[in-house]
């Protein structure tokens, strides 16, 4: 077994090899070159790619976990201040790699899910983790009467991430912010109704 410094070394920087280049593409060589590690040691942490990406996506989702909490659990603003600050956090990311990107979540949906039941599931609680977030803050914007809708607040947070990934993947097609401010603009308050004054 190789160092465990090693073995986050090839996480940190293979997460970023792979939202660049993509799963399939990014190949073992070129992982541990980014992350300036001999070869052999990925088949010393990792006894395949496919684990690897688990760890990859578990990395990513500690990151988004982290904006979740500088933004969706932020009890210092308002509800929807708080959905608004996170959708703009990521807005800005994505243009500091001049909207090439997207989600890693989703492209990793896209690309590998199909062909790996584990990283599949890695994605769908990583989905299911990012709409519980929305759902928490959607109940407490209708229980504090800042939002007026009637039912349950899942059924609009699934709807908004969806929304959300769908405008997301518009933007790495076209590399530009269009669907995003589309998304703003008209998405956000269509599902979720103008805020009460």
């Amino acid at each position: 077994m190789g160092r465990t410094s090693f073995r986050n070394r090839l996480i940190a920087s293979g997460t970023q090899t792979v939202h660049r280049r993509g799963f399939a593409s990014a190949g073992v060589r070129e992982i541990t070159a980014d992350a300036k590690v001999a070869q052999g040691s990925f088949t010393n942490h990792f006894a395949s790619k496919e684990e690897f990406g688990v760890a990859v996506m578990e990395y990513y989702t500690g990151q988004i976990q982290s904006i979740f909490e500088q933004t969706l659990r932020d009890k210092s603003r308002p509800p929807l201040a708080r959905l608004q600050a996170y959708f703009e956090t990521i807005v800005e990311r994505f243009a500091e790699n001049d909207w090439r990107y997207g989600c890693l979540a989703g492209n990793m949906a896209l690309e590998a899910a199909e062909h790996s039941e584990s990283i599949r599931e890695r994605v769908r609680q990583y989905l299911d983790g990012a709409e519980a977030a929305f759902t928490d803050v959607i109940n407490e914007a209708q229980r504090s009467g800042h939002l007026q809708l009637e039912g349950a607040a899942q059924p609009f947070a699934a709807a908004l991430l969806e929304a959300w990934h769908g405008a997301m993947l518009r933007m790495k097609v076209e590399r530009s912010p269009a669907s995003l401010r589309r998304f703003l603009k008209f998405t956000l308050p269509a599902l979720l109704g103008p805020p009460v004054q």
